[in-house]
């Protein structure tokens, strides 16, 4: 069953002669329960995709289905109990007065849950952390337990869609891979869908089924991530990403 239908989006920004045109056309649909993966060079309006979705862009057409729901203007308070974002720098999509007690708390209370304790500690556990990490400041925490901290945000209204921009590409090399590992084992926990932005093909030859590749602002080819690994591209331009990716 199809989880996100994307049908023909446009989305832009400015007007007039300052118009620029950041998506064109873009179509694909991702089924409940897979990871698909949205792959191209800085600008290319992988992340505009993503902004399209939760609400974040404004000016947009086309058609964005959710679980067979047309979405249309400002998203529902509902939409983001279904829908939740991980962002890139997880240090400035964090608060840094605000203790993890408090994003995570205040992040339950806002969804209307009310054993915020009970929840807190759990999803602590969940993103590997643990109880010690709960009344630590941003500042206090290292780059992938930032990213541990807003994945576990983001699971707090227990969505069933997480949009992924670039989850670990601010993080060390060394780091990368446990914030991967842990992404795929949550998903296969609790049974998410994933819709994964990122310039790196071994990242999304990790994490998806599917992939997109990108061009300024245009989807060039769709293609199964089998495909991925055996070279198998045929759009001259997703040759060339996976020929620079070897």
């Amino acid at each position: 069953m199809t989880m996100l239908d994307i049908q023909n989006l446009n989305v832009w920004f400015g007007h007039g002669r300052d118009r620029v045109d950041a998506v064109k056309g873009a179509t694909f649909s991702v089924d409940r329960g897979d990871s698909f993966g949205l792959v191209g060079e800085s600008g290319s309006g992988k992340s505009t995709i993503l902004r399209a979705v939760t609400g974040l862009a404004p000016d947009w057409s086309g058609s964005i289905k959710l679980d067979g729901t047309e979405l249309a203007g400002q998203r529902e308070k509902a939409f983001y109990k279904t829908v939740q974002m991980v962002f890139q720098d997880p240090y400035s999509s964090l608060h840094p007065r605000h203790s993890v007690d408090q994003v995570l708390g205040e992040t339950l209370y806002l969804h209307g849950f009310k054993d915020i304790d009970t929840r807190v500690v759990k999803l602590l556990d969940d993103v590997g952390l643990g109880g010690k990490f709960r009344f630590r400041y941003p500042h206090q925490l290292s780059g992938g337990q930032r990213q541990r901290v807003a994945i576990a945000r983001a699971l707090a209204p227990e969505p069933e869609v997480l949009l992924l921009d670039e989850p670990t590409s601010a993080l060390d090399v060394s780091v990368q891979a446990e914030i991967l590992n842990l992404l795929v084992d949550l998903r296969t926990e609790n049974k998410l869908t994933f819709l994964m932005v990122s310039h790196d093909l071994s990242v999304v030859g990790h994490m998806c089924e599917r992939l997109a590749v990108m061009k300024d602002g245009e989807i060039v080819e769709i293609m199964e991530v089998e495909a991925l690994r055996k070279m198998q591209a045929t759009h001259p331009y997703s040759q060339e990403l996976l020929a620079a990716s070897v």
